[in-house]
């Protein structure tokens, strides 16, 4: 029992929310058999996927963007308003940058396409879990883009050089554990200056922190 208890607690723990029951329902087939994720719920739209979050506390949210209702991006805002930890991963048939930057401005961790090959979708889920951000050089120039020329220029100065070091491993995808073991420092540490280069910045998250990098070549 106590096995079982271990490896249960050290499932990736998974959310379903998608207004298609055949897509959950494929979803959950296959996820059903990676040892390591265990789906512990489903939500037909966004505002039922928010309960299902609050109430089930997964590791990650496999979210749709289109739905009735509260869309996936509003489901987005509004988890980021609770402060709900959850990593979202869009999974969606839309391809135009039109549809996935703003899930990504709304605070996902990245996405993937509805066709995914499966493996690629585990290792998707692994992925943000570990606290990597997925994102296309296509989607990630989009999003800068968009960002006016001016509205962090200054701010950079203000960060030290270890939270400039920091800031640009998470550029490079890193998590905090790698981090943390890149730099020799502990993991919490590491998060204190995630934190902080949040804050300095004024960023809500590691995406647009690891998209101010980039344009401020702050990137390796």
């Amino acid at each position: 029992m106590a096995d079982a208890e271990r490896n249960s607690k050290a499932r990736i723990r998974v959310l379903l929310v998608d207004d298609h029951q055949v897509v959950r329902r494929g979803l959950r087939t296959f996820l059903e058999i990676q040892e390591d994720i265990e789906v512990v719920g489903e939500a037909s739209d966004g505002a039922e996927g928010v309960a299902c979050a609050e109430e089930l506390k997964p590791d990650v949210v496999l979210m749709d963007v289109k739905m009735p209702g509260m869309d996936g991006v509003e489901a987005l805002r509004k988890l980021r308003e609770l402060a709900n930890p959850a990593r979202v991963l869009i999974v969606t048939s839309f391809t135009e940058q039109r549809t996935v930057v703003p899930a990504l401005r709304a605070g996902a961790a990245g996405y993937v396409y509805k066709d995914v090959d499966p493996d690629a979708l585990a290792g998707a889920i692994r992925s943000v879990h570990a606290g990597h951000v997925l994102l296309q050089p296509e989607v990630a120039g989009a999003l800068l883009s968009q960002e006016e020329a001016n509205s962090t220029q200054g701010r950079g100065g203000s960060l030290t050089e270890r939270e400039r070091e920091v800031l640009s491993l998470i550029a490079d995808g890193r998590s905090n554990r790698e981090i943390a073991r890149a730099l020799v420092l502990s993991e919490k540490t590491v998060k204190t200056h995630v934190s902080n280069i949040l804050m300095k910045l004024d960023l809500a998250d590691r995406t647009q922190a690891a998209l101010w990098a980039v344009r401020h070549g702050v990137a390796g």
